[in-house]
């Protein structure tokens, strides 16, 4: 019996720590649970390649600061390959209203195959091309408009002041607009915001105050200090683009992606 007794001791004691791990588990469950951001940004629908960009997006951490929650109306302006769409679909399915404001041209086909690919994850997005958008979604009705990457093809295009102004009406008084971009330091040549993709924030400061928009603050959660900013081929320089093919490809895979600005601004409450 004596025998046995160690044996029963040790059987026990490999036993003890499947507590504190099951404990671990239930409460990583009900973080999840309770941050529903987390939780969409870890639905099992995201497709591998768009995770691994998580390290240079920081999507949790960026709709958080953006002030984004499951019951909210937003519209995400020009979602393009669906990147956010991935997130924000799931974020606001069950009580919240997603819109798809994409641009008419050459994504707007691609976006729709990219929601009919997974209806059961889709099916609610409200897409809306722009800039048709009058009718389809309510003036002043938006808690939240979001765009990623996006304001420097408007100034590429020289349709920024148009886009502002349909920002701002869609907006409810109080509503957030938050932008992420690339930065352009303000010391340098105004003129590289039309070829490079870069823009600086007092422009998109400029833009936004000019529609009406107050500023609401930034962050640097999607800052990259080893982004100098000033490529031949302009941002397309890094990845993910890489527009030099294999040329220094493991130089610019060590920078990463651009350095971004993350501005939030306001729509004045009436």
């Amino acid at each position: 019996m004596n025998r046995l007794a160690p044996m029963g001791l040790l059987l026990t004691g490999l036993a003890l720590p499947l507590a504190p791990l099951a404990a671990q588990h239930a409460e990583h469950g009900s973080h999840q649970a309770a941050d529903p951001i987390a939780a969409a940004v870890a639905a099992s629908s995201r497709t591998p390649a768009n995770i691994a960009r998580d390290a240079y997006r920081h999507p949790a951490e960026t709709l958080a600061f953006f002030g984004v929650t499951p019951g909210q109306t937003v519209v995400e302006y020009s979602p393009s390959g669906g990147w956010y769409t991935e997130i924000l679909a799931p974020l606001l399915r069950d009580k919240g209203t997603f819109y798809a404001l994409q641009p008419t041209g050459r994504y707007l086909d691609g976006y729709r195959t990219f929601l009919a690919a997974k209806p059961a994850v889709y099916d609610r997005v409200k897409l809306v091309p722009f800039p048709d958008q009058a009718g389809q979604i309510p003036a002043g009705s938006v808690d939240t408009l979001l765009t990623f990457r996006n304001v420097h093809n408007m100034v590429m295009g020289g349709t920024e002041t148009a886009t502002f102004k349909a920002f701002y009406d869609l907006l409810k008084p109080g509503g957030t607009l938050g932008i992420v971009d690339h930065r352009l330091p303000e010391s340098r040549d105004t003129a590289l915001e039309k070829t490079s993709g870069y823009l600086k924030v007092s422009t998109i400061r400029r833009l936004a105050e000019a529609a009406g928009f107050e500023y609401a603050g930034s962050s640097e959660i999607n800052a990259n200090p080893k982004d100098t900013a000033d490529w031949e081929k302009g941002v397309w320089t890094l990845p993910p683009t890489l527009r030099n093919g294999e040329t220094d490809r493991a130089k610019y895979l060590a920078i990463g992606e651009s350095d971004r600005m993350t501005l939030k601004f306001r729509k004045p409450a009436k």
